[in-house]
Order: structure tokens, then sequence, then C-alpha cells
């Protein structure tokens, strides 16, 4: 069953959930399988359908899986990209970006007890090709999202992160992931907490539109 929202409500309320996500509440595999029938339905370059998905539910491969990311988090924390370190000279922009950088921290905190992870990859066959890879992460990145929406749709919550692909190749020896299949991101699956969501404040469309010329 899925929730009454129109096709804009779904696309302006799909957002990052890291500390609303319900820690305690299990998410059957049934649901994940709805999530991911339709994330199959996204387009990929040649039809070639080169995606995997590893859906991990175990709880010693969850609690390994969140240890490497803990690690990463709290370097990413001490970073000067760091979400909450961002338009410190904005105030307007400073409030949003420190609340952006404790839900990072407190993901990273709690990524091992997240019920479900899922790890979209993309195989090759070969190490991933110097230069600008748009064309192969094009045929996998829409069916990511496609996944997220459909889980919003479930009543689901969902975040996008990807801190873990510094040390991808311990995650890929977690999951068994053979050479040549390529982890894009990392995908915590859970029921969340509270009523609904909101659209986020943007930076208005003009400031990034450019019409025939830059």
């Amino acid at each position: 069953m899925t929730l009454p929202l129109t096709p804009d409500e779904l696309l302006t309320t799909t957002r990052a959930v890291r500390k609303r996500l319900d820690l305690t509440r299990p998410v059957s595999l049934e649901l994940v399988r709805e999530c991911l029938e339709i994330a199959l339905q996204a387009p990929s370059g040649s039809n070639a359908q080169s995606w995997h998905w590893v859906v991990v539910t175990d709880p010693a491969q969850r609690a390994a899986i969140g240890e490497i990311y803990r690690q990463q988090v709290v370097r990413y924390a001490e970073s000067r990209t760091f979400a909450g370190k961002l338009f410190a000279d904005r105030p307007e922009r400073s409030q949003v970006q420190h609340r952006v950088g404790d839900s990072a921290v407190y993901l990273g905190e709690h990524m091992g007890e997240v019920p479900v992870l899922v790890v979209p990859c993309i195989a090759t066959g070969r190490p991933l090709a110097a230069g600008n890879q748009a064309g192969l992460w094009g045929s996998l990145l829409p069916a990511v999202w496609s996944y997220m929406l459909a889980a919003r749709a479930r009543g689901l919550g969902t975040a996008w992160t990807s801190l873990h692909l510094a040390r991808e190749a311990e995650v890929a020896e977690v999951l068994g992931i053979p050479d040549g299949v390529h982890q894009a991101t990392l995908v915590p699956t859970a029921y969340y907490t509270g009523e609904t969501f909101k659209p986020a404040a943007r930076e208005p469309l003009d400031t990034v539109l450019h019409l025939d010329r830059w």
C-alpha cells in the first residue's frame, strides 16, 4: 500500500532521512523487493541493465559496514568539506548546515543499527576507467533514486551516502562483492519516525539557471 502523495509531493518530500530512521522496527524483505522492482524500470545505457543490488539485513554484516562507515564519518567531520562547516559566513545557510552536519554524525554512529542497508553496484568486469564517468553512473544512479522514491511512497525513509567508498574494497570483502563490480552509494532504509516531510529550502532557481549560454 502506498501513501496518497501526488507526483510533485513525492518528488519534493523524499528527503535524506538520518535522525528519524526507526532503528527498532523491522522492514520486510518483501517491501524492499517491491521498491527494487520499481527501480529496475529506470533507464540504463544501451539497456545493459548492469546493476546489482546487495541488500544487507544480517546483524553482523550491518555492524561491520556500520563500523567502517562510522570511522569514515569521523574523518569527514574533521575535514573542510564537512556539511556543518559550510557557509559559515551566511547565517541563513549556516544554521541549516549545522543541522545537516549533526544528522550526518548521528547516522555515522547508528548506520550499523539500521534494519536494511542497500548497496547499489554496477558491473563492468574491469577497473573503472579514468576521465568522465557520467555515462557509466548514469546507468545506475537513476535506478537508485527510483528505489528511494518507491521507498518514500511506502512509508520508508532513506538516505543517499557515499562516505564508505573511500574504503570500498573493505566493504566489498565484507559482502563478497567480486572484482569488476563497483559500489555507487549506500542507502540505509527504515521506517521513519514522525508524520511526514516537507520540501527543503533551496537556493532560488535563477541563481543556477543559464539560458542558451552560461
